[in-house]
């Protein structure tokens, strides 16, 4: 097994001051499988009330609202997660998996991960990707899913900024040149289009010097689960020609993207802003202590600080107006309290 200590930083930059922002974030890790999250903490600058639920898939959803004007806004998650290796997962399926696989399908709820969505759907281009891959039912579905991986991994160049969060896959199959969420729509979009169920997985990856990686490593990580018969849940990673292995950090699963940006939200204003993300995660062969200062590069520092100083302490007269309003409201709920019937 291995332990992980991760620091995620986004930090939102405004050219002119805003007066509020609405956010949600989704960067807690899940606990799962292989996958266990002992802490997650995240901190705000500006401060404010951090709310959480879990969606119907079980993704960790953190949400906030900061009214006040604020000029910049950072949002720093820590966690520290452990991830047991998984089991072995063989070269291929009989051929007969073709047909387990639509029997499962028929008996269970496979059907959003099974329908086009917003930027994992059939297009010309994809449909010719597809002939050009020989992407059809043959053989058994995972060596049509490994040779998936592999070619796409082969015909698209990894290309950081070659295109936008909200872009149609048509862009990079267009340019041959993506970044992991392209790869992974693409991927999906082929998986589908067999009948196979397939997922969008939003993460982390840690970069191990035995795996020759090419995603960033300071930033989240995207990759594809694909369900086979007897297998259940597989992961796989066209950006890198991988399966997802011990090093693949899961924060949230969802049909492609828009379902599990790590954060989305809108803010109250006329301006332009600017977005910055860094990520670190470090590897540890035992837990590391949960108070333990985990190293932070020099250029989060001053940052980090921000949202971890404590709120300041109010002016004495505020105190003093404070305490006064709070005495009012006693005394006013007490002259209305109406007494309750005692039982019988």
């Amino acid at each position: 097994m291995k332990f992980y200590s991760i620091r995620h930083m986004t930090r939102f930059e405004y050219d002119l001051p805003i007066n509020e922002s609405l956010m949600e974030v989704r960067i807690h890790p899940r606990t799962d499988t292989n996958q266990r999250c002992f802490t997650f903490s995240l901190s705000v600058s500006p401060r404010c009330r951090v709310f959480s639920y879990r969606d119907f898939i079980g993704n960790n959803v953190h949400h906030f609202n900061i009214p006040g004007r604020h000029g910049e806004l950072m949002i720093v998650g820590r966690a520290l997660v452990e991830l047991q290796e998984l089991a072995d997962i063989p070269d291929a399926l009989s051929p007969s998996a073709w047909q387990e696989l639509d029997d499962i399908v028929s008996d269970g709820d496979y059907w959003e991960m099974l329908l086009p969505s917003k930027f994992a759907k059939p297009t010309p281009a994809l449909l010719k990707l597809a002939t050009e891959f020989g992407a059809v039912r043959r053989d058994d579905p995972l060596t049509v899913l490994r040779e998936i991986n592999t070619r796409l991994h082969d015909a698209i160049a990894y290309v950081p900024r070659s295109t936008r969060v909200d872009s149609p896959i048509d862009e990079a199959l267009e340019s041959r040149a993506g970044v992991c969420q392209d790869f992974s729509h693409i991927m999906i979009a082929l998986v589908r289009h067999l009948g196979i169920p397939c997922r969008y997985v939003s993460g982390y990856l840690y970069h191990r010097p035995t795996d020759h990686v090419r995603s960033t490593a300071s930033a989240t990580h995207a990759w594809v689960d694909a369900f086979l018969p007897r297998l259940g849940w597989v992961g796989f990673d066209p950006t890198n020609d991988l399966l997802a292995h011990e090093s693949h950090i899961r924060t949230a699963l969802g049909r492609d993207y828009d379902d599990v940006p790590p954060n989305r939200g809108v803010y109250r204003g006329i301006t332009s802003s600017e977005l910055r993300v860094n990520v670190q995660v470090t590897a540890h062969d035992t837990p590391p202590q949960t108070d333990e200062e985990w190293p932070m590069p020099e250029d989060w520092s001053v940052h980090v600080e921000r949202t971890i100083d404590p709120l300041p302490l109010a002016s004495p007269i505020l105190h003093l107006q404070q305490m006064e309003q709070q005495q009012q409201l006693r005394t006013k709920s007490q002259r209305m309290k109406i007494p309750t019937s005692s039982k019988s």
